[in-house]
């Protein structure tokens, strides 16, 4: 298999995919105005990646290198209790057990939170969905492996409905009880890959990103409930600079 990716530089940055506590959710960054993306390194502690970075994310996922990347293996829980998070910044989901792994090129890595971004963070072809959702997963050596799946609108009242229906409107977390995160995967799982970062404050270029080619629909209402909360929560794209985008 074609090995071309850098190997996956290891960090202290457990905590920003962790579940925030409410007290973590005055960090002074937002996506918008004096404390949006342009000034998160001056904003936010220890995010100097965030404008000295060569290898941030999202990007725009158009040019790939047709190559014979390492598939990933799904193996998420189906019986796994879950919360409904709003921590300031998005909705998040967060899994009160073990929720299963993936296993990308014989390594392992645990389910460790799930949340969205509107619009989606990554274009494909310069083009961004509505919406993105973000499977986040790490190793036993902290490495960090995030899958993204596109949301769009069109298809029928689901998971995504019943995620909006108990989402909390103000930062706080409900119980939303047993859950299984594989029914929001699309059938086909030809993917992007590329080498890059968190999308929020830190920035740490510590993440492994799989990005899926085919979006999931989702019903217009779950899209406009989301959007009623967080209008704007994405980054604006990054330069892909001397990284191998690659497909599969």
């Amino acid at each position: 298999m074609l090995k071309t990716l850098k190997s996956l530089r290891l960090g202290a940055v457990l905590a920003a995919f962790a579940a925030p506590t409410l007290a973590e959710t005055a960090h002074h960054w937002t996506y918008e105005g004096a404390e949006g993306p342009d000034h998160w390194a001056e904003v936010a502690e220890g995010a100097g990646a965030c404008a000295a970075g060569q290898e941030q994310s999202p990007i725009n996922l158009a040019g790939a290198l047709p190559a014979d990347a390492p598939d990933v293996t799904i193996g998420w829980a189906s019986n796994t209790d879950w919360s409904v998070q709003n921590n300031g910044h998005t909705i998040q989901l967060n899994p009160a057990g073990d929720a299963g792994k993936i296993s990308v090129d014989g390594k392992d890595y645990a389910l460790l939170q799930l949340h969205f971004h509107h619009p989606a963070e990554h274009a494909i072809g310069g083009m961004r969905s509505p919406m993105e959702a973000h499977f986040v997963h790490k190793a036993a050596d902290g490495a960090l492996a995030v899958i993204g799946v596109m949301l769009v609108g069109g298809g029928q009242a689901g998971w995504m409905d019943k995620i909006m229906a108990v989402a909390p409107s103000t930062p706080e977390s409900v119980v939303w009880g047993m859950q299984d995160p594989r029914v929001l995967l699309p059938p086909d799982r030809n993917f992007f890959r590329y080498q890059g970062s968190l999308t929020t404050p830190p920035c740490s270029e510590v993440v492994l990103w799989t990005v899926l080619h085919q979006p999931v629909a989702v019903s217009d209402a779950a899209l406009a409930a989301f959007a009623a909360l967080y209008e704007m929560n994405a980054r604006p794209l990054q330069p892909l600079n001397r990284r191998f985008l690659l497909t599969e």
